[in-house]
């Protein structure tokens, strides 16, 4: 185990023979929640100077497009267990104002699913994954919003879509059966036999419906739930074959330790228990297959993952009786170097399980924990977690991992025990290339890295980007949008003999190498 201070040598071997998984796009998924400004102020600011007839921010859609975005999850998150669709259907004058009991907030309905629908088409034809509240309401309610959103025409529900302004049905595919249902601040929390029976009789009257919908049980918010995995063996007992996901919800921060200070060690490791969580998952998964000697596959929906200061000021809600606003400025963390780069490994991960998670969305999408941040009236610009994010989204989508045969020296962590100091995963992309994404974890110690590229590989160039900054703290805000970006790592040096591409990596930074 090398000392924190001391050069690391890591090395990925990189065998064109193994692979573990196509990269599904929705992998690359995000969230819009109305919660704070995520969609009023965010996505939507009718009188901006970029808006668009429909009040949508076109500088906020040309950052989506270039984050690389796909399946976007709407409308929850906490706000959906309490929310009333058809309240945001219809012409706006005569939309309800609502108060949301998950953000302490006032929703005022005049952004619904016909705007975001609209919004999709415009940020790029993204996917709609669409959530049902199963919080204070049920099957009869979900069956509504389906016949509304997929039936074509001829019914009551159908003919008001069209009516409405949708003549095609909007044709949404993957559903969420309701949102983090074990915890007990959700809005109609219930136990796991509970949540387990609704979901399955809301999944078979939905499939009864449309057959072709795909349907995401939820499972635990956390790993560290007291809950966690007596809960996915219930609700997978009892939905196993109605259903085609099983969601895993994380957030990561650097935690506060008695003497004030972050545990930035474990912090920057926080992969190794996002890898963990989904190891865990999928052997219930796989427990719940065998038990009920099932032929049907059920995947990972890791639909809500992020860095999130959440028990910091601005993640609290608003206080008192009287006391409601509307989009208020709530869970705008300003990310770090530091966080980027762990929100770099989490993506690695991720990528290292794509043989089980098949769809993953980044919690949220804009101003709310979010890649891309907006002033009213003002410009948007891109935050440190954007960079990771989109670079990995244009190299990967459409590609295959490859089984990863990583060496790395370690380093002791309070909070994961020893871990490797490097992280890293390689996809062959769609055109061929080969393209390496890795984290050095240490906080001040440098990392030899080496890939041994496939044999008989040949190499038309190679290109390598790096996220680092002297400061690990540096963040991008508003007087200073640009502070944190990527740079072109010239240390990369290509051995034709040995067919080897070697690279310094800095501490705390994370590296996208993509060879032609």
């Amino acid at each position: 185990m090398a000392q924190q201070n001391e050069t690391t040598q890591a090395r990925l071997v990189v065998d064109d023979e193994f692979e573990v998984a196509q990269v599904n796009d929705r992998l690359f998924g995000s969230f819009v929640e109305h919660l704070g400004r995520c969609v009023y102020g965010g996505i939507y600011e009718p009188g901006h100077p970029t808006a668009d007839e429909d009040g949508f921010r076109q500088d906020v859609i040309d950052l989506v497009k270039e984050l690389g975005a796909t399946a976007i999850r709407y409308p929850g998150g906490n706000f959906v267990s309490g929310y009333r669709w058809e309240d945001g259907v219809g012409p706006k004058e005569s939309r309800p104002r609502r108060l949301d009991l998950a953000w302490h907030s006032t929703e005022t309905n005049e952004f619904g699913l016909h705007e975001m629908a609209k919004w999709l088409n415009k940020a790029g034809g993204n996917e709609l994954m669409e959530a049902v509240n199963l919080g204070t309401r049920g099957l009869e309610e979900a069956l509504d919003l389906l016949e509304y959103a997929n039936i074509p025409s001829g019914t009551k529900l159908s003919d008001e879509r069209r009516a409405n302004g949708a003549e095609k049905p909007f044709g949404i595919t993957m559903w969420c059966l309701g949102n983090e249902m074990d915890g007990n601040w959700q809005t109609g929390h219930k136990t796991a036999e509970e949540y387990g029976m609704l979901a399955a009789s809301v999944a078979r009257g939905m499939r009864s419906l449309d057959p072709d919908v795909e349907l995401v049980v939820c499972g635990s918010s956390s790993h560290a739930m007291d809950t966690f995995g007596t809960w996915e063996e219930t609700v997978l007992q009892k939905t196993y074959e109605l259903v085609d996901y099983i969601s895993c919800h994380a957030y990561y921060h650097p935690e506060l330790q008695e003497d004030g200070s972050r545990d930035m060690v474990s912090f920057m490791a926080s992969g190794e228990d996002m890898d963990g969580f989904i190891k865990d998952v999928a052997a219930a998964i796989d427990a719940t297959k065998a038990r009920l000697k099932s032929k049907h596959e059920v995947f990972i929906s890791f639909d809500e993952w992020n860095v999130w200061y959440l028990n910091e000021e601005p993640s609290k809600n608003p206080e008192g009786i009287g006391n409601w606003p509307v989009a208020p400025r709530l869970l705008e963390d300003v990310y770090t170097t530091a966080d980027a780069v762990v929100f770099g490994d989490l993506l690695i991960t991720l990528l290292k399980n794509a043989d089980r998670v098949h769809a993953a969305s980044l919690a949220q999408l804009v101003n709310v924990i979010a890649p891309i941040m907006t002033e009213p009236g003002g410009p948007a610009w891109r935050q440190t977690t954007f960079y990771p994010f989109s670079l990995t989204a244009r190299l990967a989508k459409g590609g295959t991992v490859l089984e990863p045969k990583l060496a790395s020296g370690t380093f002791d962590t309070p909070r994961y025990g020893e871990v490797p100091a490097v992280n890293s995963v390689a996809v062959r992309g769609a055109d061929g290339s080969v393209n390496v994404f890795v984290v050095n974890r240490s906080l001040d110690a440098p990392a030899e890295f080496e890939v041994k590229l496939p044999a008989g590989l040949e190499t038309a160039g190679i290109e390598a980007q790096t996220l680092h900054e002297d400061d690990i703290l540096a963040c991008n805000t508003l007087d200073d949008q640009n502070r944190v970006t990527l740079h072109d790592n010239d240390t990369v040096a290509f051995d034709a003999a040995s067919g080897t591409v070697r690279m310094t990596l800095p501490p705390v930074s994370w590296t996208a190498v993509r060879v032609k």
